[in-house]
C-alpha cells in the first residue's frame, strides 16, 4: 500500500532518568558529623584542661608527641630530633642524654646539678599519698574525730601536698573576724603535726580569708589573712612541729577564693602545704 504523503513523521524521544539522592545527595550529613566530632573534641579539651594537673597534662602532650630516645626532654622545636643536630655534641651534653666522645660518664641533668634523681621523686609522691592516707584514716575514729576531719580536705599539687582547713557555716575555726583560734583549731594543728611527722620536708602556711563589701573604708583582709597564718605556725610549733620545717607564712587576703562567691564562708581557711623537694636543695 503506497504511502500517504501528508502522513505526520513519527518522532521518537527517549528520556534519560538520572537517579540522584534526596536532599542534595546527603552531603550535609558528612559536614553535620564533621562538626559534631569537632564539638567533641573541644569539650573534651576543655574538660582536660580544667580537671588535670599541670604534670599530668605534660604527660597527656608527650603521649601524642612520642620522641625518640635522643630526645629526652619535652620542647617546642621541630623536626624530628626536636630541632637538634644528632651529631651535635653540645646539644646532646645540653639535653641530659647519655655517655658521648667528650662526656663518656653518662649523667642525668638532675644529677648533675644535684638535685633528685626519678627514684627520689618517685618515693617522694608514694610518701605524699601514704601522709594523706594517714590523715584520711581520721575519719571514721570516733564522733570527735569525724567532727575535726569535716573541716579538713586535701590535694595534690605541683608544689606538693596541700592541707586546707576551713570554716564550716556552723563551727568556724577562729573568732568572728578575729586572728584568735578556737579550741577546735588547736585539735586539728595536734592531728597535721602527727601526721607530717612522717616525713621530713619543708612546710609553707597560708592564711586565706572571704571577701568583704568594697564599701568598707580599710580591707581588713590582707591584716586578717596574715594573722591567721602565723596563728596557726604558732600552734603547729606548741604542737611539736619542728621550726626549722617552716619554709614560708604567707596571708592571700581574698585573692584565691575556693569557691565562685568570693563572699562564702568557704573561703575562710588555712593551706599547710608539705613542699616537695626541689633541684639543687639540700635534704631534709
Amino acid at each position: 500500500m503506497a504511502r500517504q504523503g501528508n502522513a505526520a513523521p513519527v518522532v521518537i524521544k527517549r528520556k534519560k532518568i538520572i537517579a540522584g539522592g534526596g536532599h542534595h545527595g546527603g552531603a550535609w550529613k558528612v559536614a553535620y558529623a564533621d562538626f559534631v566530632t569537632a564539638m567533641m573534641a573541644f569539650f573534651l579539651l576543655m574538660w582536660l584542661l580544667n580537671a588535670t594537673t599541670e604534670k599530668q597534662r605534660k604527660g597527656i602532650a608527650d603521649y601524642f608527641n612520642p620522641t625518640i630516645p635522643i630526645n629526652r626532654v619535652s620542647g617546642g622545636g621541630d623536626g624530628v630530633f626536636g630541632g637538634d643536630n644528632v651529631l651535635s655534641e653540645n646539644t646532646l651534653a645540653r639535653n641530659g642524654a647519655g655517655a658521648s666522645a667528650t662526656d663518656p660518664i653518662q649523667t642525668t641533668r638532675s644529677q648533675a646539678e644535684g638535685g633528685p634523681t626519678a627514684a627520689d621523686l618517685a618515693a617522694e609522691e608514694a610518701m605524699l599519698r601514704e601522709i594523706e592516707s594517714q590523715l584520711a584514716a581520721y575519719t571514721g575514729e570516733s564522733m570527735v574525730s569525724d567532727r575535726l576531719m569535716r573541716h579538713v580536705v586535701t590535694r595534690l599539687s605541683d608544689e606538693g601536698l596541700v592541707i586546707e582547713v576551713f570554716d564550716t557555716e556552723d563551727e568556724p575555726l577562729f573568732l568572728s573576724d578575729t586572728a584568735e583560734p578556737r579550741p577546735i583549731l588547736r585539735d586539728l594543728a595536734d592531728i597535721l603535726v602527727k601526721v607530717t611527722a612522717l616525713a621530713s620536708n619543708r612546710i609553707a602556711v597560708s592564711g586565706h580569708v572571704r571577701a568583704y563589701p568594697i564599701t568598707l573604708r580599710q580591707d581588713p583582709t590582707w591584716d586578717l589573712s596574715t594573722g591567721r597564718a602565723q596563728a596557726m605556725r604558732s600552734l603547729l610549733v606548741a604542737a611539736g612541729l619542728e621550726p626549722a620545717r617552716l619554709q614560708r607564712v604567707a596571708g592571700y587576703a581574698a585573692r584565691r577564693p575556693a569557691t565562685a562567691d568570693p563572699a562564702s564562708i568557704r573561703n575562710n581557711r588555712i593551706e599547710v602545704t608539705l613542699l616537695r623537694r626541689q633541684p639543687g636543695m639540700q635534704s631534709f
